[in-house]
């Protein structure tokens, strides 16, 4: 993790802007293709929740600003994102998990199986101190709509600088299949340009 310096930051102005807004995060949602990727996953046996949660973790990782946080009022450039993300239970409640990210999906994968067995045999939020920190991007997923928009639970802090990601239910349209994504950012670190280049990659690499 390295600080990056304000005063000579091209994004000076912007920062200093959008930090005096109580509420300075900003986001939108788009579908992406997933044809692809969903008929890669059915072959290999593989789930296709975890196989496009670690697609969208490598796109969060490959843009800069999706590793920038805000810390005691100092932005800083994490060397990569975790992915913390909401699981749900059979009883309709969900918890917390906690995956450290691997470029290698068999070892990501691996690491989300075991939170998702953890989650299932414990009740409760499952709130981990040590983890819910800001290396770890926001994900939840809301399998059962196709949303259009989607609102989190703020407590309105305004140096809150961690991504936030959502994936609906895939739905057919002209014989491809599509999900509605939602991304959430700071916008005193990052733009309507950087949101648009994760849904670029992110849709890339499921189509690969």
């Amino acid at each position: 993790m390295k600080e990056i310096n304000i005063e000579s930051w091209n994004r000076k102005e912007h920062y200093e802007f959008f930090s005096t807004f109580k509420s300075p995060h900003f986001g939108f949602t788009a579908n992406v293709n997933c044809t692809k990727a969903y008929k890669l996953a059915k072959e290999n046996h593989i789930s296709f929740f975890a196989y496009y949660f670690h697609k969208s973790i490598i796109a969060a990782n490959a843009i800069r600003e999706f590793k920038l946080r805000i810390i005691d009022h100092k932005v800083y450039e994490l060397d990569q994102n975790h992915a913390g993300s909401t699981i749900a239970r059979d009883d309709h409640t969900f918890a917390f998990s906690y995956i450290d990210f691997d470029e290698d999906f068999d070892v990501f994968n691996s690491r989300l199986q075991k939170e998702i067995e953890a989650v299932k045999n414990s009740t409760g939020l499952r709130l981990d101190p040590d983890k819910n920190n800001v290396e770890y991007i926001r994900y939840t997923t809301i399998p059962w709509v196709s949303f259009t928009q989607i609102i989190h639970p703020s407590n309105i802090d305004n140096t809150d600088s961690v991504p936030r990601i959502s994936f609906g239910k895939f739905f057919k349209e002209n014989g491809a299949l599509l999900m509605p994504v939602s991304v959430e950012g700071h916008h005193g670190l990052m733009d309507g340009y950087h949101i648009s280049e994760f849904f670029r990659i992110f849709e890339e690499l499921l189509n690969s």
